[in-house]
């Protein structure tokens, strides 16, 4: 089927335009959840009007044609509306996702970008400018300001005009932008459809966020030059519930979709649960399924037409595809021919290119080789881009010198139709993200005990996994008979790899320098390690690597019974491991769970073993197979009956134990993340405030709290040395706990504050409820940083009855049901963590413990300097010899949070090392008498890092 470009439409605004005049009944419909969730919708017509509406803002802003808006918005309502207003001024627009969670690389790229596109306006919502890192210069406008009450009119475009730019996938400092001018987008939709026979009858459905090529062009320009109604969902829902994206394709009617290789693995493992609940689904109009960003296991998606055949889902329904930004998404499919014509094979073929795209293999030399040769995929035509924005380097050697563009994929063509079979280009793609190898390889480089220069991130996939794997090869800058050390840093690796990307790695090889084949110029040969390791050449230090783990987690103790089966199969779906391996007595925390995975453990659990009541803290205490099958199988499943403030983190290791006191809030939550890295090498404890459990009533005074969680330590450990230390309200409490002790006879060898001057009351008495309350919704992601700010004093006039409802209100269901929480238990916190404030109004530091470590980051309010200077260095005032001031990276309430976790750990397990040794040496020193200078209350001596 032939097609060409409309010659009546010379930019992409003649799409809306058309859509608007054409089909004003047809439209945008946005999923609020899943398929039993509300809906909104959007005409053609409304949409023309919003965005003409939002128009009329930007250029309020000063904005002319081809200036740059970044849109850094994940409502998909939002998104089309701002997108759609940059495109009708003339604008360029730049889709961008947040970093949330991470304002170290989030402000390096937008420092980047800011750059890149030369001062753009950022445009964005309230909710999300809240979280932006502060970067200089930098012009952001919210969305929600933007609104006139006149819509403007358009501008009109040229076909050469650039129409969108797009950043290169996985960077952040280095993204490149691809230029798509309006004539590349107009060709790709008429070619696109040559193959998709999509019209305004159809429906079509995205969930992928609008950074990500495909869904700006696939699922909404395509759907809308046709005039069809497309649906939009917010990825988190498919992500969380993965049969939602066949629910909402049966409840909607969905005709046309998109999604990479991994859901369809993930739906294949979820479709037994569809069968076992009796669940019927209507995909009898579903006509395809483009399947792209990775590459498609053959088995896999035959698995998946194989398991939903019974509801309607046509043999022929799952179109393997091919495409890059740079090609304006899709444009090659294998349609109605998967998976016939892929018999035999491990991945799908990828199909025909469309109409006016030219694609040829060529070989080091660019020139063509012929049929069936293995060589780098090159293509040419219409919809691929001039090159890359202000980046004429970039631009210069993505094109061959007779102009075909170098898309750095292997593939050969037979027949017509293109396989790929691997990558030039040094990067891994894991669930249809891209991600570079060399800034995995940076970040990992920072960690303790790795060698710099000697880090390779390159990805392999075993026989029928639905997506490529990371592998993580390293050479340990370690002691070669220090098992314990090597076994931290082979959890160090693989946490930092969890909380960074999101994604744990397949496998965390340790390696002998001489491992690592390097060019003439230093580079690790990546391509050469992934063969190497395939054809088996690690297997010894795989092997040797994972039965360190297993000796240092106590050994391999396999499961009991059908609960610890059970329990064992969801450990293992969770830590992507075989359940084989598991051992019953090995915590989860210790095998590489995160802070993340714990709100996914419970959910799996109540759902396969029907204990809907369990509570986080029973997964904290009973983290093992063995001990959290005891606690269901007792139906004890709230926690211990009577109240131990001690919650054993993690057990391993034979250095003094760390015991870590709680912040404001009472949680010892945020310690998770902290104590893996500990494994192995000292045992971590935290203390848990007393009122959480029904029936608890909170301290009465500062004096029972210290007393109760002295008496609580020296039940877990008799005598000393101890080690104690608290995060924020929590270090004044370590400091009384190091004075009681102390008085008991017993040595204190490290006392730490986490960011706490010893003069609390001061900020607590700035703390009424509405502040306290609003501090808990903002430590439990409940609210943003702007709400936190405001809310207080909206709220404050209110009873406290009503600032927990209003709270509650204000925060998304997903992030309330995740926590188990309702009005009831909030309100509980709530005032649990205003009697722990209170106990700190009154709170004065009296008397001395020999000396302290100070553990400073950025502040609440004024400068770090300050902070240091006139507020921290207080506890100069309460110890006998000099302290340590020790400057750590984040701000208060993300030095333990999943981007500053690695480095902030490093500096505190090396600090205790120190002062620890210190106080050993000393002692010893004492015992033989030659320390006849150091005086009584001497027990550490100023080494190491100090401010």
């Amino acid at each position: 089927m032939e097609t060409n470009v409309n010659t009546s439409q010379q930019s992409i605004t003649d799409l809306l335009l058309q859509a608007a005049r054409n089909h004003p009944d047809s439209g945008i419909r946005y999923c609020l959840g899943g398929a039993d969730a509300a809906f909104q919708d959007q005409s053609h017509p409304q949409l023309l009007d919003d965005a003409r509406r939002t128009l009329g803002g930007l250029r309020a802003q000063g904005l002319r044609p081809r200036d740059k808006v970044v849109l850094v918005l994940e409502q998909p309502r939002e998104f089309l509306t701002a997108f759609w207003a940059a495109v009708l001024g003339g604008f360029i627009p730049c889709p961008m996702a947040p970093l949330r969670g991470d304002p170290e690389r989030w402000a390096a790229q937008l420092t980047h970008v800011d750059a890149l596109l030369e001062g753009p306006l950022i445009v964005t919502s309230g909710s999300v400018a809240a979280e932006l890192p502060r970067v200089n210069g930098l012009r952001v406008g919210l969305l929600e300001r933007l609104y006139t009450a006149e819509p403007a009119e358009p501008y009109r475009a040229a076909p050469e005009d650039t129409a969108l730019l797009v950043l290169t996938s996985g960077s952040t400092g280095n993204s490149k932008a691809v230029m798509l001018s309006h004539a590349n987008l107009l060709a790709s939709m008429t070619a696109k459809n040559g193959h998709h026979w999509l019209t305004a009858a159809d429906t079509t459905l995205n969930w992928v966020s609008f950074d990500h090529v495909a869904a700006l062009l696939e699922c909404h320009l395509l759907p809308l030059s046709t005039g069809g109604r497309q649906l939009h969902v917010e990825p988190s829902v498919i992500l969380q519930e993965p049969l939602e994206f066949l629910r909402i394709s049966s409840r909607h009617g969905v005709t046309m979709t998109f999604t990479p290789n991994f859901l369809l693995g993930q739906l294949n493992a979820a479709a037994e649960r569809l069968r076992a609940g009796d669940e019927r689904l209507d995909l009898t109009r579903l006509r395809h399924i483009v399947s792209g960003g990775e590459a498609v296991v053959r088995t896999t998606g035959e698995g998946f037409l194989d398991h939903f055949a019974p509801h309607g889902l046509a043999r022929d329904a799952l179109w393997p595809a091919f495409g890059m930004t740079e090609t304006c998404a899709g444009s090659v499919y294998s349609r109605k021919a998967f998976p016939e014509v892929d018999r035999g094979s491990e991945f799908a073929s990828l199909g025909t290119p469309v109409h006016g795209l030219r694609m040829r293999v060529a070989d080091a030399d660019d020139r063509e080789l012929p049929e069936g040769a293995v060589g780098e995929l090159q293509l040419s035509g219409p919809m691929v881009t001039s090159g890359y924005y202000n980046n004429p380097g970039a631009t210069e050697e993505a094109f061959t010198a007779d102009g075909w563009f170098r898309s750095g994929d292997l593939g050969r063509i037979e027949a017509g139709r293109l396989s790929l079979v691997g990558r030039s280009k040094d990067s891994v793609i894991v669930n249809g993200v891209n991600y570079f190898s060399h800034e995995i390889e940076a970040s990992l480089e920072q960690l303790p005990g790795v060698a710099g220069a000697y880090v390779a991130a390159f990805p392999t996939r075993s026989a029928g996994a639905d997506t490529e794997q990371l592998v993580i090869a390293f050479h340990p800058d370690v002691p070669d008979d220090d098992e314990a050390m090597l076994h931290q840093v082979l959890t160090a690796v693989r946490s930092s790899v969890v909380l960074h990307w999101g994604f744990r790695p397949f496998l965390v090889l340790p390696l002998p320098k001489e491992a690592f084949p390097k060019t003439s110029l230093g580079k690790i040969q990546r391509s050469l390690m992934r063969q190497r390791l395939e054809s088996g050449a690690y297997e010894a230090e795989a092997h040797a690597a994972a039965e360190l783990t297993t000796r240092m987690l106590g050994g391999h103790t396999p499961p009991e019974g059908a609960t610890e089966q059970a329990l064992c199969e969801i450990y293992a779906e969770i830590l992507d491991v075989d359940p084989g391996s598991l051992s019953a007595s090995a915590a989860f925390f210790d095998l590489g769970g995160t802070s993340l995975d714990i709100l996914r453990l419970r959910s799996k659990v109540a759902e396969r073993l029907g204990a809907t009541d369990l509570e986080i803290i029973t997964l904290l205490r009973a983290p093992t197979v063995r001990a959290l099958a005891q606690r269901l199988t007792q139906g004890a499943v709230s926690g211990a009956p009577e109240y131990d403030p001690i919650v054993p983190m993690q057990t391993n290791g034979t250095k003094t134990p760390l015991f870590c006191v709680h912040p404001g809030v009472g949680e010892v939550l945020v310690f998770v993340n902290l104590a893996k890295y500990f494994v192995g090498d000292r045992p971590f404890h935290a203390l848990r405030a007393r009122g959480f459990n029904e029936g608890e009533k909170p301290f009465a005074t500062f004096e029972e709290m210290v007393d109760s969680y002295v008496e609580a330590v020296r039940a877990r450990q008799p005598h000393g040395p101890y080690a104690l230390a608290g995060y924020s309200y929590g270090g004044a409490v370590a400091f009384e706990m190091a004075k009681v002790l102390r008085e008991q006879g017993e040595r204190v060898d490290f006392v730490g504050s986490i960011n706490l001057p010893p003069n609390i009351k001061y900020r607590m008495a700035e703390l009424d409820f509405a502040e306290t309350a609003v501090n808990l919704a903002f430590f439990l992601s409940l609210i943003d940083r702007t709400q936190a700010a405001e809310l207080p004093g909206r709220l404050r006039d209110l009873p406290e009855e009503q600032q927990v409802e209003r709270l509650v209100e204000l925060a998304p269901p997903d992030r309330i049901a995740e926590l188990d929480l309702d009005i009831d238990k909030f309100a509980n916190w709530a005032a649990l963590a205003n009697a722990i404030t209170d106990l700190g109004r009154s709170y004065r530091p009296t008397g001395t413990v020999p000396s302290m470590s100070v553990f400073y980051a950025d502040p609440l309010r004024g400068t770090k300097t300050d902070w240091l200077e006139n507020e921290l260095r207080r506890w100069d005032e309460h110890t006998t010899g000099p302290n340590r001031y020790i400057e750590v990276p984040g701000e208060h309430y993300t030095l333990m949070g999943p981007q500053h976790v690695a480095s902030f750990q490093a500096i505190l397990r090396r600090e205790l090392d120190h002062r620890l040794a210190d106080a050993d040496r000393i002692a010893r020193e004492r015992a033989h008498g030659a320390s006849a200078g150091v005086t009584a209350d001497t027990t550490t001596t100023e080494t190491g890092r100090s401010c």
